[in-house]
């Protein structure tokens, strides 16, 4: 499918970014029927990279932490001076991984309205001077949370499992393990549990609300731990 196709090509430019080629490209492609090779059923691709220079990471800056020294967030990184350029890697430990420096730090300790932005500010032969700019924000309190599409449980069932709380400072992690605790409960569909984070800057407050889905059978499952007491 050309739309498979054109996702693969970017595909292969991340993969030579994440080896830190960070400038490679595709010259050109082509796609041909193997009609000379007596396959007509069967195409050929070619593909011309020009993979430009691999880089390195010479420095690595942070500007703007005030809440957690730079020895912290550097450990947390994992990334050092000398290391290949790889800013898949570097984008996944800034923010995506659960224990990513901005989640770690920030999303589970209440700065809800924290990013932080990798700029390259120097770039010299092979190597790459980062500034990490963070911008960490105020904490943000929990206001209100919301229980939608639920029609299986009384209401105060399901909130004893929630560990994010009114009053309480917002936490990635607490709504993380909210929804795995939700889902252990077996009656709503595991795959459609999302949380609706609702920020209000201004206020610095945040409403959160579950949208539940339950599941389509009304099995029920059990089971049974033994203990030194039976």
């Amino acid at each position: 499918m050309p739309e498979s196709y054109e996702e693969d090509k970017t595909n292969l430019i991340a993969k030579y970014n994440e080896l830190g080629y960070r400038d490679a490209t595709i010259v050109w492609d082509t796609v041909y029927a193997a009609v000379a090779e007596g396959k007509p059923d069967k195409m050929d691709i070619v593909i011309k990279v020009d993979e430009g220079n691999q880089y390195f990471l010479r420095k690595i800056d942070w500007v703007g932490n005030t809440k957690y020294p730079t020895a912290q967030l550097n450990a947390v990184l994992t990334m050092k001076n000398g290391d290949v350029y790889n800013q898949k890697k570097l984008t996944d430990r800034l923010t995506i991984d659960d224990d990513a420096v901005m989640n770690y730090f920030y999303q589970n300790n209440g700065y809800l309205f924290s990013r932080a932005d990798p700029v390259e500010v120097n770039i010299e032969n092979d190597s790459i001077d980062l500034e990490v700019r963070i911008t960490e924000g105020p904490q943000a309190t929990i206001r209100k949370v919301a229980i939608a599409g639920n029609d299986r449980l009384y209401e105060d069932v399901i909130r004893r499992e929630l560990r994010t709380k009114p009053g309480a400072l917002y936490s990635r992690d607490d709504i993380m393990r909210t929804l795995r605790e939700i889902a252990q409960m077996g009656h709503f569909d595991p795959e459609a549990l999302s949380p609706d984070i609702q920020p209000d800057y201004e206020d610095g407050v945040v409403d959160i609300g579950y949208n539940l889905v339950s599941k389509a059978n009304d099995q029920i499952e059990f089971s049974a731990g033994w203990g030194q007491t039976g």
